[in-house]
């Protein structure tokens, strides 16, 4: 007599029950079942839950449903510093390049406007090398020079990034590098000689420091620390005005300092909205920079196109 579907088989007059199997895997007999939806499944596909096991389809869609952590200031929380770890490998990378490139430093270096050769084009930021106001916060100078000046930046860098980033997450943490960056050498082409090439992450560095102290007044934290830091920089940097780009040092500090402000600032309604915001008119205001200065230098040397008159 043959017997229903999954009702077992008679063996001399007794039922005995076909084991289940993992519905996953219909080849595995368990006895384990998930505490959600009741299937059985075997240990592979089950996750340990707060009582039970949950099967990993049951885990997956509970997970849909959860909203992802948040840092204090709308950013993913983490515990790692990825992004200050590459950052320092970047810069010491381009760095081993540039000593065996030494053109490297001619070709990405912050300069406002120059002639290449005599009779030549105009190179720079005038001549629409706009690149040039972020290459060179990854390269520092040559010579003796330029080791001290990326061993310093790397070890702020290695100081002060990793709390940096815990706070604001690795995209808004990236965000004030590479703005405070900008905006260093935005101010260095509004008061800096044209035709001064300068190099160095001094700029975003000093942006992180701006970072620190905004951080520091928010979170309630002492920032004399902070304070004292950014004094015996800023009086390094004038004192040594003429080896050491302190327009890049003022305006990281403040394109750093502003934009932290706005992101460690803005309300909680909308936040991630107003820190785009801010980014963007952070970027206008360091475009206009650029568009002033340009029109400055282009009527000074006569420049059109790409050849001095």
């Amino acid at each position: 007599m043959a017997n229903p579907p999954d009702q077992g088989q008679y063996t001399e007059g007794h039922v005995v029950q076909n084991p289940p199997t993992c519905y996953r895997h219909p080849g595995r007999q368990t006895y384990v079942s998930c505490v959600r939806c009741g299937r059985p499944a075997c240990p592979d596909c089950l996750r340990p839950a707060a009582v039970g096991h949950q099967c990993v389809d049951c885990v997956r869609q509970g997970n849909q449903g959860v909203r992802q952590a948040t840092g204090r200031f709308g950013g993913a929380v983490t515990s790692k510093a990825r992004v200050t770890w590459v950052l320092i490998g970047l810069n010491i990378l381009l760095y081993l390049v540039q000593l065996g490139y030494p053109n490297l430093a001619n070709d990405w270096s912050m300069l406002g406007g120059a002639v290449a050769y005599r009779g030549g084009p105009l190179i720079g930021v005038a001549a629409g090398q706009w690149y040039r106001m972020i290459t060179c916060a990854f390269l520092p100078g040559s010579g003796p020079l330029g080791i001290l000046d990326i061993a310093f930046n790397m070890w702020a860098l290695l100081i002060v990034g990793p709390a940096m980033e815990r706070v604001f997450g690795p995209a808004r943490y990236l965000t004030i590098y590479l703005v405070s960056g900008l905006g260093g050498s935005a101010l260095y082409y509004l008061l800096a000689q044209p035709n001064q090439p300068a190099l160095g992450a001094s700029g975003a560095i000093f942006g992180l420091f701006g970072a620190w102290f905004v951080v520091s007044r928010r979170l309630g934290v002492d920032s004399r620390q902070v304070v004292l830091v950014i004094v015996l920089n800023l009086a390094i940097s004038f004192v040594a005005r003429d080896v050491i780009a302190w327009q890049a040092h003022v305006g990281g500090l403040i394109a750093g300092g502003l934009l932290t402000a706005a992101f460690a600032y803005a309300p909680r309604k909308n936040r991630t909205l107003l820190q785009v915001a801010a980014t963007v008119a952070m970027l206008a205001v360091i475009v206009l920079a650029v568009l002033v200065r340009n029109h400055q230098l282009l009527g000074t040397y006569g420049f059109y196109n790409g050849n001095l008159l």
